[in-house]
């Protein structure tokens, strides 16, 4: 059998509707209860005609207490309590009176009370149950402007993380494109037109794939990589056979959850700190799994690392933890996106072998993707044979370019 989602609505969710099912509820209870009164008192059923008037004029009375009330409340305190005071001692007044003159007609020749005696009377029982009503109304009230404003602030909490994220997201190493129009232009100058509309071309792909991406979005680290592709694809045009990498993703870790181009500044750290300054070049690996019920991914290369003087003090400046100041944002743009993301509920953690070499670890909370969308992502076009090939697409297992 098909259970079907049951998702209950909040009471107050429709304040109209709520407001009128207590009103009926409420006065509805007054009249069984004294009725209920009248009948252990072995009243007569008239009476009930009498109870159901005086009922009648309690609701018609709350109805007006509630528009002079909403009105009052977007006072200052002293007028709204003030007036509240004056308003409800005429209101209870007035139904006091009501309730005399009833009783004064049925009770005529069985009670010799006068009509200032009776609504001194029952003043007091009308008096608390109006009294009743325009608290809980004001309680109620009060309990729907601090939820109003928690959601309020609630959801101006989610757009300044959001905004957050999305700074942290456009604040890209502009060495990158630098770099590639560089290299465009230089192929264009030197007439080399078909390896300048490769890279464009690839250029192309990639911005077009980060722009379409919302910011602060989560991926799968499968379409992570394949957006490491389509930036490797540039780099690679660039370096050539000095650019080596090494996929190495679990298949239980390839529909993983993280925040989209969390990797990509990583890579782009390794070749910038660890490819370009190396007349051999770097290898860079990338490796993903499951530990317990969380995500581990590491991006290592096999550069000089965090040495004195070297590169690798830039990096350390992007971490933290060195002295040289850089211009971009690196490591410390990922940190502050995986504080924005998951709180303290996260590791990221450097390493630096004193043989050398730099890696970095992040460890997040493992969240599958229960549904995973397709991305669309325009694959370059194919390089002219003169330069290096395609990297890889995302495999599974060990792969090495």
């Amino acid at each position: 059998m098909v259970k079907l989602p049951f998702r209950p609505a909040p009471f107050f969710d429709n304040k109209n509707a709520a407001f009128w099912n207590l009103q009926f509820a409420g006065w509805g209870g007054v009249f069984a209860l004294r009725a209920v009164s009248a009948f252990a008192n072995e009243a007569p059923w008239d009476l009930l005609l009498i109870i159901l008037v005086q009922v009648v004029t309690g609701f018609a009375i709350s109805l007006v207490l509630s528009v002079i009330y909403r009105h009052l409340m977007q006072r200052t305190a002293l007028v709204t309590w003030g007036m509240t005071a004056v308003t409800l001692a005429v209101a209870v007044g007035f139904y006091a009176a009501v309730d005399a003159w009833l009783q004064g007609i049925y009770f005529s020749g069985s009670r010799e009370t006068t009509f200032a005696q009776r609504i001194v009377g029952l003043a007091f029982l009308d008096g608390t149950l109006i009294g009743a009503w325009s608290a809980l109304y004001y309680a109620i009230n009060f309990f729907l402007t601090v939820e109003e404003q928690a959601d309020r602030l609630e959801r101006l909490e989610a757009q300044a993380t959001s905004a957050q994220l999305a700074m942290l997201r456009y604040q890209l190493n502009p060495h990158f494109l630098f770099n590639t129009l560089n290299s465009i232009s230089t192929l264009v100058l030197l007439k080399q037109t078909e390896p300048a509309n490769a890279m464009l071309t690839r250029l192309s792909a990639f911005l077009r794939h980060t722009l379409v991406s919302e910011p602060g979005s989560k991926v799968t680290i499968a379409q992570e990589v394949e957006t490491l592709n389509l930036y490797l694809g540039i780099e690679r045009m660039r370096f050539e056979e000095r650019l080596r990498t090494d996929f190495q993703i679990e298949p239980e870790a390839a529909n993983a959850c993280l925040p989209s181009m969390l990797l990509q500044p990583l890579v782009e750290n390794a070749i910038k700190y660890a490819v370009s300054p190396q007349e051999e070049g770097a290898s860079i690996s990338l490796t993903a799994q499951l530990v317990g019920r969380r995500l581990r991914v590491a991006v290592s290369d096999s550069g000089p690392g965090l040495r004195e003087g070297g590169g690798g003090a830039s990096v350390a400046s992007l971490a933290g933890v060195g002295r040289t100041v850089s211009t971009g944002v690196g490591l410390a743009n990922i940190r502050d996106r995986l504080q924005q993301a998951y709180g303290e509920d996260h590791r990221f953690e450097i390493r630096n072998p004193p043989e050398g070499g730099f890696t970095v670890i992040i460890e997040i909370p493992y969240e599958p993707a229960h549904r995973r969308e397709s991305q669309a992502v325009e694959r370059p076009s194919a390089a002219p044979a003169a330069l290096a090939p395609e990297p890889p697409a995302l495999s599974i297992g060990n792969t090495a370019a």
